[in-house]
């Protein structure tokens, strides 16, 4: 055979299993790389926001000084007006002796009158100073409301051997997590129907 035959067909079948070689190369590098992703826990703050509470609270007490006895404990005051009421009154009615009669009926009617209204206002005062005082009293505190803010997610994946975790602004959405030089790319992320 000659030299140049044997010398070419060797090169040709060496470059042909170089092509091929750098074709499944290609091909390898071209295809794409997943991790799976194995969990994703939130990344959480508390808060507390303070808030004021008023309410009206009910306070009863005692009368501060016991109930004075009266001033006019024979209602003379009472009797007085009264009768010079009822006198101005009767005087009003009839004329002569009848008119007189009726100014002495009406000063005596409105004596006994005037006792008994002095009596009535006098008790009404009495049981009024006897009852507790009810004090109405505004009070107000801070109550501390606690809530959890969601600040981002920890998510763990692992490609082969090898686990790791990142820190994100929102859950991924999906098992897998495609790969590109090593490092996740989350705007590709698959479900395990993809």
């Amino acid at each position: 055979m000659n030299k140049s035959i044997v010398v070419g067909t060797t090169l040709a079948v060496l470059g042909l299993g170089g092509m091929a070689m750098g074709a499944w190369q290609v091909q390898q590098a071209s295809a794409p790389v997943y991790a799976e992703i194995v969990g994703v826990e939130p990344l959480t703050r508390t808060v507390e926001t303070p808030r004021e509470v008023c309410e009206d609270v009910v306070v009863s007490q005692a009368p501060h000084q016991p109930a004075a006895p009266s001033r006019d404990p024979h209602r003379v005051v009472g009797t007085a007006a009264g009768a010079i009421v009822g006198g101005l009154l009767g005087n009003q009615i009839g004329g002569g002796s009848g008119k007189q009669i009726a100014t002495i009926a009406g000063a005596v009617g409105g004596g006994l009158a005037g006792r008994e209204i002095q009596g009535r206002v006098e008790a009404n005062q009495r049981a009024q100073a006897a009852q507790p005082q009810t004090i109405t009293r505004r009070e107000c505190r801070t109550v501390v409301d606690t809530h959890q803010e969601t600040e981002g997610y920890e998510v763990t994946w692992r490609h082969g051997e090898t686990t790791r975790t990142s820190q994100l602004d929102f859950a991924p959405q999906g098992e897998r997590v495609r790969l590109e030089e090593g490092e996740p790319r989350w705007d590709a992320v698959l479900t395990e129907e993809s």
